[in-house]
């Protein structure tokens, strides 16, 4: 018997906009409304979109240990940041593997708030508690908690509008506890679509409430609500991660790219060794960008090959994510390939499908708001 998906709080709203619900690993979610995923994707650019992520993971580690806890789970100086502000960061196998990314959310020095990636819940939720059960309390509040994040050029006049707190003074990574249409939320300046905006967390009988009220000053603006399949073509475009493509336990940070939110000097932590070791020997893949100037799309899994090779040894890498440019030109994607193809203005050879496709690989994001 299959199980049945689970909802967030804002199913019922998502129904009764129109939305396309699939399976999303496990939950039933909005892939798109009725505007469809081209319209979104560009509310996002031009106006302002919302997003139910209200299927993230959120706990909170708490106690006078509770530092000495973040900093050993993480490879950003978590620990070293100032109470207010969110900092992005990957939590390693000892062997360097990424276990997630995620953001840490620091309240004071014996308390954070973190979101972890919905997939990873229970996982992430599991390995925190073997490894510093002993030293914090850690509180699942995934199911208390509801997560709507407003992105776009107008996101951050209009959920301002309806704050009496001077929201758009909050600096980019930063978060504060305020009052959204009279919700209470703890408020932060960050996202996952290359734009400017906020992302509001609040208890999950009140998300209807926040949904309808930031729907409703969205709407006049051009704003609207945003599926998965714009979210997955913004975050592509801006050059963003998705654990299960881009990250897993088999990539470590510094081949990802993400080497600066890894702070080898902070102290121990888990996978440092194993970090250190491979920044000293080198790389053998890193994570690019690439673009096709032709409609051909590469597809997560199409192998980047080498035609010049014996038949055995054509596949050099492999592309994590791909999709159409909305906001940009070509199609684009990304791919770990050796550090020999790995410079900007390289030409890469895609399998798609059976067809040799070209691509170029691109330095730094695809996208960046000129705003």
């Amino acid at each position: 018997m299959t199980a049945a998906l689970r909802r967030t709080p804002l199913h019922d709203a998502h129904v009764a906009l129109g939305a396309r619900l699939i399976d999303f690993g496990g939950w039933d979610m909005p892939v798109q409304y009725k505007s469809g995923t081209i319209k979104e994707h560009k509310a996002v650019r031009e106006a302002l979109g919302l997003f139910d992520v209200s299927h993230m993971g959120e706990a909170v580690l708490r106690g006078p240990r509770a530092t000495e806890a973040a900093q050993r789970l993480t490879s950003n100086d978590v620990g070293g940041a100032v109470p207010g502000k969110a900092v992005y960061t990957l939590l390693c196998r000892p062997d360097g593997g990424i276990v997630d990314d995620c953001i840490f959310y620091k309240r004071s020095e014996t308390e954070y708030f973190v979101i972890v990636n919905a997939s990873n819940t229970a996982k992430d939720l599991a390995w925190m508690r073997d490894e510093v059960g002993g030293m914090v309390d850690l509180d699942d509040q995934s199911d208390r908690t509801a997560l709507i994040a407003v992105q776009g050029p107008r996101a951050v006049a209009t959920v301002s509008g309806l704050s009496p707190a001077a929201l758009e003074e909050l600096p980019t990574f930063n978060f504060t506890d305020a009052e959204v249409a009279g919700v209470a939320c703890m408020v932060a300046r960050t996202g996952y679509t290359g734009e400017d905006g906020f992302e509001l967390a609040c208890p999950a009988d009140h998300a209807r409430r926040l949904w309808d009220a930031l729907l409703e000053a969205a709407t006049p603006q051009g704003g609207l609500p945003i599926g998965l399949g714009a979210r997955d073509t913004l975050r592509l475009e801006a050059k963003l991660p998705l654990y299960g493509n881009d990250l897993d336990d088999t990539t470590s940070p510094l081949e990802a790219g993400l080497g600066w939110a890894v702070k080898l000097g902070k102290g121990d932590f888990l996978g440092r060794d194993a970090l250190v070791a491979q920044k000293e020997r080198g790389l053998t893949r890193q994570l690019v960008g690439f673009r096709i100037d032709d409609r051909a799309i590469a597809r997560h899994g199409y192998a980047v090959v080498d035609r010049g090779r014996p038949a055995h040894e054509q596949q050099v890498g492999v592309v994590t994510s791909g999709g159409p440019g909305i906001s940009v030109p070509g199609s684009i994607g990304l791919a770990y390939v050796p550090p020999a193809l790995a410079a900007p203005g390289t030409t890469l050879t895609i399998d798609c499908r059976g067809k040799d496709v070209a691509a170029t690989v691109v330095k730094g994001k695809f996208y960046q708001r000129p705003h």
